[in-house]
């Protein structure tokens, strides 16, 4: 049977690895994400290695759906996993550092923030960071390779793209690489890597966005996060866009390019997200990303249509 047919037979409409799956096989439970903000910025942001953070990403930074900065961190939880739990009932926790750079702070101030988030709920089974390839320091990497010895540790890296020009463009601010090598350093510390990638940005067509993916898979990671590019309202990349509009990507045009991008990503990489979610009152496009469960649902539909799973492409 294939692999990732094996792999959905709790879902088996998928033709992917989907991230409800792989927990439910780790921890026999459904699980959730409560977003945590731990009053972070970026090195892109406070000069460290440039100004003005990513051109995509709203003043404040990533993380628009995360908790309050300015509140405790038990307070953050306690508020999310109530509104989590509306949707579903019983599940276990994962405490997700999610806004702006989740490494970028003397090791002192990050073993504080990380231990007290482990222990805001007996109900808590893995620890995720979000952070860029260029703030990983050996002291923080040999830290979490300890805590991992405790509880599961996730590190999500952001990378959007490989291309270097793009990367420029977008005010990235490190190379690939930069990315390759933070990845050896956590796999050779066996810490759960994910990867972020961005489909749309200025620039780059199907063929860049399918090259990717291709380096990805060259690559020792286990998840992958693919996002559709969001034009927000108070961005370097909104005031652009507002002053002199390009060609977004359409929602067809989107479905075709990811289900390519699955046909072609390595069978055993989980799909943790098939787009992305924007405060739908900053966004100023593409429109259609308001209905991300549309996008998602075209997606599968695309898959089943042509009869083909995910790495189908990769093996051939």
């Amino acid at each position: 049977m294939n692999l990732v047919k094996k792999m959905n037979l709790v879902n088996a409409e998928k033709h992917y690895n989907t991230l409800n799956n792989y927990y439910l096989q780790k921890f026999n439970k459904k699980v959730f994400k409560v977003s945590l903000n731990g009053g972070f910025t970026c090195p892109n942001i406070d000069g460290t290695v440039a100004y003005g953070g990513c051109s995509f990403c709203s003043a404040l930074g990533s993380g628009d759906f995360a908790g309050n900065k300015h509140e405790p961190l038990a307070l953050q939880f306690t508020k999310i996993k109530t509104m989590m739990h509306q949707k579903w009932k019983d599940a276990y926790y994962i405490a997700y550092f999610q806004a702006n750079t989740n490494t970028h702070a003397p090791l002192e101030k990050l073993k504080v923030l990380y231990e007290e988030a482990i222990t805001l709920d007996p109900n808590i089974v893995m620890l995720s960071i979000a952070t860029r390839p260029d703030a990983l320091p050996n002291d923080v990497i040999d830290y979490l390779a300890e805590l991992n010895t405790r509880m599961p540790v996730q590190v999500e890296l952001g990378l959007q793209t490989i291309h270097q020009d793009t990367s420029d463009l977008i005010n990235r601010a490190h190379d690939l690489s930069c990315f390759d090598e933070a990845v050896h350093r956590l796999r050779e510390k066996n810490i759960e890597v994910v990867v972020h990638i961005i489909n749309g940005l200025p620039g780059e067509t199907k063929a860049m966005m399918i090259d990717t993916v291709k380096h990805i898979n060259t690559l020792d990671i286990q998840g992958i996060k693919i996002h559709m590019l969001h034009i927000m309202e108070k961005t370097k990349m909104g005031v652009e866009y507002q002053k002199n509009p390009w060609k977004l990507l359409s929602l067809e045009d989107y479905v075709d390019i990811t289900t390519e991008q699955i046909l072609w990503l390595r069978k055993d990489i989980i799909i943790h997200r098939l787009t992305g979610d924007a405060p739908a009152e900053k966004l100023l496009g593409p429109i259609w990303t308001k209905k991300k469960f549309v996008v998602t649902n075209e997606i599968d539909k695309n898959l089943r249509k042509l009869n083909l799973y995910q790495g189908d492409y990769y093996e051939k």
